[in-house]
């Protein structure tokens, strides 16, 4: 592969902001699914990950498109998506299944959730390296590359009106999507630099500890918190996992929760007992994640009430780690349920892929 930017190349970062920054800004939806650098070169195409690993082989279907859609040499940073059954939302967990060790298995779901391809960066063009050129020189030629672009490959939509930024941040998590990102127009590409602006959704949730992992530094520190929420049927679902504490707070927390460890006999998620030692309370997650690691947990008795933050759900569970944000003792337990988290406004995925 003989391109200006060759494979493998770090993505271009962005650093976590509370608000929508105005001045000289672009703005674009923030895309919940792989970060992804495709680079073309001919008939070679190699779909690079945030971590520089390749995704070619996982991705088969988005091979092709890209020979169908791309300019002959070009390099390309974007996100890899796929719609749910339902055709409205993004879905993660469908895209997680995505890479799979089994090729029959990787052909199998390429043409059952097939990926889409959202592209919001050129790093390369023909013989032409653009990396150093400011981003409004970037987006302009991306365009022109993708004019006559077709689905599975989309360009994402961008504005320079701050308003209209906030109406997306707003609407736009109806569709599944995660938040907004704001690009300075004459910043460079910067490989693993946050030089950009992220904005994305925060909310509460009182929620039950049901269960800890230790932690890798040793038996008697706390790696995570096992959250759950009761659900219409009064069952307590897992819903996620806490785990960023202080090394000193892993200890103290290990020693306070020992007078409420049970046995699963006694426990709401009970049939993890059988399972023990190879799996997690998520039923869909597999062992291509874990990596051979032990996933099994200690019970607690269902007494513990937190308050964590988390930005969105993926289905019954927090799209990403929620984060510790106080102790609730003065909530009862089953008073956690579903009904308090916040339902965001529909809105149409296909409406945001148009442009």
């Amino acid at each position: 592969m003989d391109l200006p930017v060759p494979p493998p190349v770090k993505p271009m970062l962005a650093k976590s902001v509370k608000q929508i920054p105005a001045g000289d800004f672009s703005y674009e939806p923030k895309w919940d699914g792989f970060r992804s650098i495709i680079f073309r070169d001919g008939d070679e195409v190699e779909i690079g990950s945030r971590n520089e690993r390749p995704m070619t082989r996982y991705f088969p279907e988005m091979v092709e498109a890209v020979k169908a859609n791309f300019p002959d040499r070009a390099v390309i940073d974007g996100e890899l998506i796929v719609i749910g059954e339902s055709g409205d939302r993004l879905n993660f967990d469908l895209l997680q299944q995505r890479i799979h060790p089994a090729a029959s298995r990787v052909k199998l779901l390429s043409e059952q959730t097939p990926a889409r391809f959202i592209a919001f960066d050129l790093l390369a063009l023909g013989d032409e390296d653009y990396t150093d050129r400011p981003f409004t020189e970037r987006r302009a030629a991306l365009e022109q590359a993708l004019a006559a672009a077709d689905a599975p490959v989309h360009l994402t939509p961008v504005t320079r009106d701050a308003k209209l930024a906030e109406d997306w941040f707003t609407q736009f998590e109806g569709a599944g999507l995660d938040g907004v990102v704001a690009k300075g127009l004459d910043v460079t590409y910067q490989p693993d630099k946050r030089v950009m602006f992220k904005i994305k959704h925060e909310r509460t949730a009182d929620c039950v500890v049901a269960g800890y992992r230790v932690h890798k530094s040793g038996p008697d520190a706390i790696g995570s918190l096992l959250l759950g929420l009761y659900n219409d049927d009064g069952d307590l679902a897992s819903v996620g996992v806490i785990g960023a504490f202080p090394a000193a707070r892993r200890k103290e927390l290990f020693t306070e929760l020992q007078p409420l460890v049970t046995t699963f006999d006694d426990h709401p998620w009970a049939w993890a007992k059988q399972e023990e030692g190879t799996r997690t309370p998520r039923n869909a997650e597999g062992s291509r994640w874990s990596g051979g690691k032990d996933l099994s947990f200690t019970p607690l008795r269902p007494e513990l009430v937190v308050e964590v933050r988390y930005e969105h759900m993926e289905g019954v569970r927090f799209r990403h780690t929620a984060q510790f944000n106080r102790w609730r003792p003065d909530r009862d337990p089953s008073s956690c349920t579903y009904e308090q988290l916040e339902e965001p406004v529909k809105f149409d995925l296909g409406d945001i892929l148009a442009g």
